[in-house]
């Protein structure tokens, strides 16, 4: 699907789901590694993932809905982010994604390479990146950690 014919699209699904015109730009952005699209409030364009075309069309269609509902939030002077209620609201009643599903064949999590270690109480807190332990304490005693390498 090319940048106009998802234009189109985005178009259409402004019109029939919220009956308003989407009047800015929205075209494919192939740099998306981890999110199904982008809204941008400075000039109000709207970029999709174009990896979510394998995903289906329902799926396409509640990510332009979600990001839809930022854009008509914002152009009515409500507050456009993902924790306020009004965005909440209208994107259930427009039926878009919360969030966007993990794609197929991609995993999205960092393996568990590292472990802290509380000298203390002898807690031990799985991480998936490497950490400084001086500068964090045991959550559940507050004691000095050690870091450790897992295989």
């Amino acid at each position: 699907m090319s940048d106009a014919a998802l234009q189109r699209w985005v178009e259409e699904i402004s019109e029939r789901d919220f009956g308003k015109p989407f009047r800015h730009t929205a075209r494919y952005n192939h740099r998306l590694r981890t999110t199904g699209g982008r809204y941008f409030p400075r000039d109000h364009r709207i970029e999709i993932n174009p990896a979510y075309l394998e995903a289906g069309e329902e799926t396409m269609l509640g990510i332009i809905r979600h990001e839809l509902c930022h854009y008509h939030l914002h152009l009515e002077g409500k507050d456009y982010r993902h924790r306020s209620p009004e965005f909440r609201r209208l994107l259930a009643q427009v039926g878009g994604l919360r969030y966007a599903p993990p794609l197929p064949g991609r995993s999205r999590s960092l393996p568990v390479r590292y472990a802290l270690i509380c000298l203390r109480c002898g807690r031990t807190h799985l991480r998936k990146r490497k950490m400084d332990p001086r500068r964090y304490r045991c959550g559940a005693c507050g004691g000095h950690l050690a870091l450790r390498r897992l295989k």
